[in-house]
């Protein structure tokens, strides 16, 4: 098998004059060297902006310095960076663009020639907010600033392709094998059928295998020499290029009246989305959608911008903007609480989103929704110790926002046993064993006739990316309804081997309405689900317990959901309290060792409490999705926790002067 690797650029902004490839071509063992010429497709592709270069051309300029000049393809690693410190780059340097401040300013160079700066704009506006703001008892505002993060999976980014036919196959450990199949496609100049793509176990995605990394420069070679190739990232590598979770600038305004209930919002959000698009709009329109909290209250102004420059791109990442904006309003209310003589815990029992109330987005909340059931179900622990950081959050289940989204499952009978294929990746949050485990409810089977089988565009129906948490509930109630024609047809022929060689196919649409609909109540998206995080500190001031009340509707597998809340936890105390990515010219400064993780001997006790309403007759019997939540409102939950012990109100990730902080 071939091994392949980009050359890289030396510069954030530069204008590429020259690519010399003959010495590399000339090393032994080097096999081909390849350029954008090479690329028999399309030379841009994207998730959804076709914005991303495969390599970048001979006169083009880059947009970070993770940007690909050249492809090298070689026999071994030795051989390989040989060939690619013989590749000849001339440059013509640029000034760079290294903030969305300096990205919006008047007659600033354009990061990509032929689009505007500004990637996306959203908002979200219901009432009068500055007329009732205005008009109301209290008013805070703050500015909050939050960092670029690193997602620090434990497995880099790698894929193997080889020929297939007259097309190719491509193995990949990412987060959707039909969007990798896509843009191989788009950059191969081939029809869809003749591009499969094989799912492999992934060690961690957490939204940053969502984007094309490796799978691209492995098929592109493979498909021009008719050879196995594998693309793997260095650790260096995967920091540089992968997407980030976008750092922002966002001021907040929030307002109640004289009794402590909430009354109005505005809020600003600016964010740093880096080179290229990638899921930018759709994570800043998250925080936007979510920025309000979940509270009764519905006179909302909210705005945000994010903005092309020349660091590496903002990008998916658990909470899909969510967290910076739940970071901001959630430490607006502990102020306002102050004012009106409440306690936060008790401000936010009398704001909290009820069954039948509307959300400031519009949406009617429907009878499953618990927040308040996390809330007294960490009542006894504000009681013993009300200097507790307390903060809540809301997560959509779905990609909502009048965006199509489907689930799809089919099940063959074959050798006695029943098969499962979807497309929906399994990245840790145990995709597989849900699926079975609905299954063996619906049909009754015990677990050893049931096959799952790891996704492949050859066999499974796309199910579409594991994001927005919704593969439980969206590929879920898919497996269920497929489960059910399964079972009707084992009823109906006597049992299931009498249904030898047939299938089973399940397909769950979630309608949502469209961002700025007209409807007095329109459905942002299917399902959310609701939290409450309380941080306690010990006598030194370090973090000692986190108590998290999850509502999950029908907790499927509790073990595993559990897992999910524990790691989401320790994950988010990193974002509170250590982990920063800073970047000099472009380059990021820190080794995976130095990111700041949050680290085993400082990891307190968590405690998981599991809460919900629905009934096993809802959609997925009943269950909501929990990757993402366990991780939002840690953040503000912990900067409570220090306000309250120190009386300084840190408005700034990672929260500074802590017992965490560096020296």
């Amino acid at each position: 098998m071939l091994l392949g690797s980009a050359v890289r650029s030396a510069y954030p902004r530069a204008r590429v004059l020259s690519i010399d490839t003959s010495e590399a071509k000339k090393v032994p063992g080097v096999t081909a060297v390849f350029t954008s010429d090479d690329v028999p497709g399309d030379k841009k592709i994207g998730h959804l902006v076709q914005d991303y270069d495969v390599m970048i051309p001979v006169g083009a300029v880059t947009h970070f310095l993770g940007d690909a000049i050249a492809l090298v393809v070689a026999e071994n690693a030795e051989a390989l960076e040989m060939g690619k410190a013989a590749v000849k780059i001339e440059y013509e340097p640029l000034a760079p663009i290294l903030s969305a401040d300096e990205a919006r300013k008047e007659g600033a160079e354009r990061v990509h020639a032929e689009r505007d700066n500004l990637l996306s704009y959203q908002f979200v506006k219901r009432g009068d907010a500055d007329t009732v703001i205005r008009q109301s008892a209290h008013v805070v505002t703050n500015h909050y600033s939050v960092p670029f993060t690193e997602h620090a999976f434990l497995e880099p980014e790698c894929a193997v392709a080889q020929p297939e036919g007259d097309g190719i196959r491509i193995f990949s450990a990412d987060q959707g094998i039909y969007q990798t199949q896509k843009e191989c496609a788009h950059l191969l100049g081939l029809p869809l059928e003749k591009v499969r793509v094989s799912a492999m176990m992934v060690g961690g995605g957490f939204g940053g295998k969502e984007d094309m990394s490796v799978q691209h420069h492995a098929a592109l070679a493979s498909y021009l020499l008719k050879r196995p190739v594998k693309v793997k990232f260095s650790r260096a590598e995967s920091i540089l290029i992968h997407p980030k979770r976008h750092a922002m600038e966002m001021e907040f305004t929030t307002a109640c009246d004289e009794t402590g209930r909430l009354t109005a919002m505005r809020a600003r959000l600016i964010a740093d989305s880096g080179a290229y698009a990638s899921l930018g709009g759709p994570v800043l329109q998250r925080a936007c959608t979510h920025a309000a909290g979940p509270y009764n209250y519905q006179n909302i102004d909210i705005e945000g911008y994010a903005y092309y420059t020349n660091n590496p791109p903002g990008g998916a990442f658990r909470g899909f903007g969510v967290p910076q904006s739940c970071f901001a309003t959630e430490c607006n209310l502990n102020q306002l609480a102050e004012l009106v003589g409440l306690s936060p815990f008790e401000f936010r029992m009398l704001n909290a989103i009820r069954p039948g109330e509307v959300l400031p987005n519009g949406q009617i909340a429907d009878e499953t929704t618990a927040l308040v059931e996390t809330l007294e179900a960490v009542r006894p622990i504000l009681e013993r110790n009300p200097k507790a950081g307390i903060a809540c959050a809301m997560k959509n289940s779905g990609l909502g926002v009048g965006v199509p989204d489907f689930g799809r499952c089919r099940i063959e009978v074959s050798g006695g046993k029943v098969h499962l294929h979807s497309s929906a990746a399994c990245i840790g949050q145990g995709m597989g064993t849900v699926q079975t485990q609905f299954v063996k409810e619906i049909t009754g089977l015990p677990l050893e006739k049931i096959v799952y089988h790891a996704p492949d565009t050859a066999l499974a129906p796309n199910s579409g990316n594991t994001t927005a948490s919704r593969q439980t509930l969206f590929t879920g109630e898919a497996t269920v309804r497929a489960a059910k024609l399964l079972k009707t047809a084992m009823e109906q022929s006597g049992g299931l081997e009498a249904l030898e060689g047939q299938s089973f196919y399940g397909e769950y649409e979630g309608k949502t309405d469209t961002m700025g609909s007209d409807k007095p109540n329109p459905v942002s998206h299917i399902a959310y689900g609701y939290a409450t995080h309380v941080v306690e500190l010990d006598d030194d001031g370090r973090v000692c317990c986190v108590t998290a009340a999850h509502d999950v509707g029908t907790a499927v597998n509790p073990v595993a959901l559990e897992g999910q809340i524990e790691g989401g936890v320790v994950m988010s105390l990193g974002y509170a309290l250590t982990e920063d990515f800073p970047l000099e010219n472009g380059r990021p400064t820190k080794k995976f060792g130095t990111l700041g993780l949050f680290k085993a001997n400082n990891t307190p006790e968590v405690t998981p409490v599991i809460v919900g309403k629905s009934g096993k007759d809802g959609l997925a019997c009943g269950a909501k999705g929990v990757g993402e939540i366990c991780s939002i409102p840690t953040a503000p939950a912990v900067q409570l926790a220090y306000y309250n012990r120190d009386g300084i109100f840190r408005t700034k990730l990672p929260l500074s002067d802590t017992p965490y902080s560096k020296k």
